[in-house]
Order: C-alpha cells, then structure tokens, then sequence
C-alpha cells in the first residue's frame, strides 16, 4: 500500500514545533520520542511549522483528529496573569539570567497552540498536554501559572519539601517523585507499580521551572510534587479513550523516562499517556468518519461574537463572585444580567451543556433571584456603613481588634490544615 494511502486512513496527530537557531538560521523540530511513541501506538503525526501567520491556515490542517503539544519557552504572561506575582523586577531579571534558554517568549507558538487548544476544547479532540503543553491547556481554559517555581513556591516551603524541577546539567537523567491521586487515569496506569513500592510516588522526569498555580474549574489533579505543585491533570467529563475522548496534561515528561542506552521505560506504565492518547484519536477519527462533514466553530458575525463576549463575560464575574463569596459593585449588575437573561431564557440545555456552563460560572440556575440576593448583600452592607458610621472611635477600635483576632485564629487554624495536606502529599 502507498505511503500517501496511509497518512488518508491513519488518524492525524498535529504537533506544533519548537523554533531555535542553528548555524545563524532558524530551525524547527519536534523531539524524537514523542514521534515514536505517536507511530507506535498507529497515528500518523503531522508538524505544524511555527512558522508566522500559521494560526490562520489551521483549517488547512483538517482533519484534526488529535493533538499533542509538547516543548517550548515560557507562555507570554499576559495571557494568563491575572493576579500578580509579587516578583519584583529585579526577581524577574534573575529568572530570565537564569532560563535564557526558556524566558524568551515566542508569540507565535502562543498564538498557535491557543488556538489548537481551544479548539479541542470547543471540538472535543483528543488533547495531551506534556510540560509546555500542560501549561497551555490549562491557560487557554482560564488557568494561572507560577512565572518562576523557585521564587513562587519552593523559598515558602520547608526543606524536606522542596523539589528540583529542573537541572540543566542532567536533561533526561533527572527525576523527582511525585504522588499519584488514587482513582486517576495516572494512578490507573503505574497502579503495578505502585502497588510493589507500597506508596503513592513515582519518581518522574522534569524539566520546567514554571508551572500550574491556578488549575482551571474543569480539571482534576493527577498528581502532585512534595512541594504542592500540580504535575497531572485532566478532564474528568471528557475522559473515555474508547469513545474518542481525552483531554489531559502532564507537567512531567513520560516519554523520557527511560533507562540509559535502552528502550525499556522507567516503569511500565510510561508509555499509557501515548497509548491511551492515540486510542482516543483513532475511536475520534472512527466517530468524525461517520459524520457528513467535519465538524466546525461556528463563525459568528460581529453582533453575535459582541453578545456573546458579554454572555462570558457575565459568567466569569459570576464565577468570581460565587469563588469568592465578594459582593459586587454596583455597576457590574448589568453586567451578571446578561447572564441570567441567557440562562432563564434557555431551560432545555443537556446536562453536558449545564455542566459547560457550570464550568465557565454559570452557576445559578434561577439567576434572576441570584442577581436579587447579591443586591440584597449590597443593601446590607450599606445599612452596615449607615449603623457604624454612628458609632464613636472606641466602638470602631474594639470592633476592629475583635475582627483582628479573629483574623489571626482563622490563619493559624488554615496554616495547620495546610501544612498538613503537604505534609500528606511529601509522604
């Protein structure tokens, strides 16, 4: 059978490469062993150049019936920095002394993966996420990330709990342990050999200094390092290789974990991240063949993309507000409104629609009354103003200080309860 017959039956895997420079010209590549484990397993990966202007021609890459995203420099921030991360410039400049190789941001890459992400996300693609690649998906789904692990996280932690997620000197040599969540597609595939050390940890390749701070609503953690950071996650709706579904990253790099000078795997579960991959891309690519036409976004017009922006942007102040328990400013009530209009407007959504819309922060049903109570909060907390606006300076101290305590009480008790789950974590 010809080659160009295969590469129609095998399903497509797009890869986007890595762009360095080489003999004072650019050069783009893929790291060998993602594509071997790729064709192993019975697909067919197809490199999307990182080339500028590529973000728009990826319906020319159709069918899409997997995607893999795997190395690359740091996300730009912007994407993902909502909160600030208390580095100071001078902490920055450290960082990119000390990852030149890695803290140059390359937009175009981010552009592209973005996009493929995101369109798994609307599209339910089959998506694995390795070290990079984990970090966009949790972006483009609304997620933060740790812009430097050694100034966020590891100076916080005590010393028998910090991990080295990177060493430069040692690139597939390098191992940290992890522990596995119970019940998880990872816990699922490393269970043998979990189940002769008689503990939760495997020891895992690493080679990142950024990774997940905020992991975003949809997913659940995998994994986690003794410092707390999340190396595995996935979506939990969205996982069933047999039925074509598969939305998952890995911050650790299974793919290397092999022993010196041989094929064999660390463990014999390091390859299932592939396996269990590719299996989905096949059973989706079985699905799509039964279909007309590929699936495709809807393209809106600018008046539908406008309200729509609106509607997300309703469901995300909700979300904060329902995370939170913060009341809101009175100007953002037309904001939420556009929401809840949606909402009590469309009463016959499926459940896997709800539980989207759950996921974005819809998550009031009656909405309307939802919009109600939070004014409700608002006139309470102006009728609190009123009444203590009347008190004198000693009421207002005492109030203060009873409050301060209480404060202080609430830190301890929370402080203890977390330096237990780590200390669970590092077991």
């Amino acid at each position: 059978m010809a080659s160009d017959d295969l590469s129609v039956i095998l399903p497509r895997v797009l890869i986007v490469s890595r762009r360095s420079v080489r003999k004072n010209k650019f050069v783009d590549f893929v790291g060998e062993y993602h594509l071997d484990l790729i064709v192993g397993h019975g697909a067919v990966p197809v490199i999307v150049p990182r080339v500028h202007g590529v973000h728009m021609l990826l319906d020319s890459f159709e069918p899409i019936h997997g995607v893999l995203l795997c190395e690359g420099e740091d996300i730009d921030p912007s994407l993902y920095e909502e909160e600030a991360s208390g580095l100071s410039p001078e902490e920055l400049e450290e960082i990119r002394g000390l990852h030149s190789s890695d803290t140059a941001i390359d937009k175009e890459k981010d552009t592209i993966e973005l996009r493929l992400a995101k369109l798994c996300l609307e599209r339910n693609i089959p998506y694995l996420g390795i070290c990079r690649g984990s970090q966009v998906l949790n972006v483009a789904c609304g997620g933060s990330l740790y812009q430097d692990i050694e100034k966020e996280v590891s100076c916080k932690c005590p010393d028998d709990q910090r991990v080295k997620h990177i060493d430069y000197d040692n690139y597939d040599g390098h191992r940290h342990v992890v522990k596995v969540v119970e019940n998880t597609p990872l816990h699922h595939w490393f269970k043998d050999s979990l189940e002769e050390e008689g503990k939760m940890g495997i020891w895992v390749n690493s080679y990142h200094h950024q990774g997940v701070k905020r992991l975003a609503q949809r997913f659940v953690p995998m994994a986690f390092a003794p410092d707390g950071l999340i190396e595995g996650f996935y979506d939990a709706d969205a996982y069933n290789p047999d039925e074509g579904k598969f939305i998952m990253g890995l911050q650790f790099h299974p793919e290397r974990m092999r022993q010196t000078d041989s094929d064999e795997f660390d463990y014999p579960g390091c390859p299932f991240a592939y396996q269990e991959f590719v299996k989905a891309v096949i059973a989706y690519q079985k699905k799509l063949n039964g279909t007309t036409s590929v699936p495709k976004p809807i393209k809106l017009d600018q008046e539908m993309e406008n309200k729509r922006k609106v509607i997300v942007r309703s469901f995300s102040l909700a979300k904060n507000i329902y995370a939170t328990g913060r009341g809101m400013r009175p100007w953002k009530e037309s904001e939420l409104e556009a929401g809840a209009d949606f909402l009590e407007s469309n009463t016959a959504l499926s459940l896997q629609q709800e539980n989207r819309l759950k996921q974005m922060g819809a998550t009031v049903r009656n909405a309307g009354s939802y919009i109600e109570r939070l004014k409700l909060n608002a006139e309470k907390e102006r009728l609190a103003r009123l009444v203590m606006g009347k008190m004198t300076v000693e009421q207002l101290s005492d109030l203060m200080s009873f409050y301060h305590m209480l404060g202080q009480i609430c830190s301890e008790v929370l402080e203890k309860k977390l330096s237990g789950i780590v200390n669970d974590l590092g077991s």
